[in-house]
């Protein structure tokens, strides 16, 4: 059986609440020309720290990056910048995955996710066999 939070979830609440962090991969969504757009702060990441999946009608942002500069002559009394990593995951539903598009620019990643055209039924009858 599935827990209710997941069955009645809104269109884009996020998955897993453990995800949802204070500090960072804040998000605004709203609809635009017959898409959802969401936009994503990422600060801190290069485009090539982030990766996005579409799985299963869920789309998951996420960003890690680890440090590779050569610090062996600092004597650090904190080091807080060494890896880090964001996730932030969205349920999108059957979407055409090939019209999902995304632009990084500044630290912000701006996603294009087509809304499902499709009319589902909301009411049916079940014949009994």
């Amino acid at each position: 059986m599935l827990p209710s939070r997941i069955l009645f979830d809104n269109l884009f609440d996020d998955f897993d609440l453990n995800t949802r962090q204070e500090k960072g991969m804040k998000c605004d969504i709203y609809e635009e020309d017959g898409k959802y757009k969401i936009v994503t702060d990422v600060p801190g990441f290069r485009k090539e720290d982030i990766k996005l999946e579409v799985n299963n009608g869920y789309l998951t942002i996420s960003a890690e990056k680890k440090s590779n500069v050569d610090d062996d002559n600092k004597k650090y009394l904190r080091r807080e910048r060494v890896y880090s990593k964001e996730v932030r995951q969205f349920y999108v539903g059957d979407i055409d995955i090939d019209d999902v598009k995304a632009k990084f620019k500044d630290g912000i990643l701006i996603i294009s996710v087509p809304k499902e055209e499709k009319e589902r039924e909301t009411k049916r009858v079940i014949d009994i066999d």
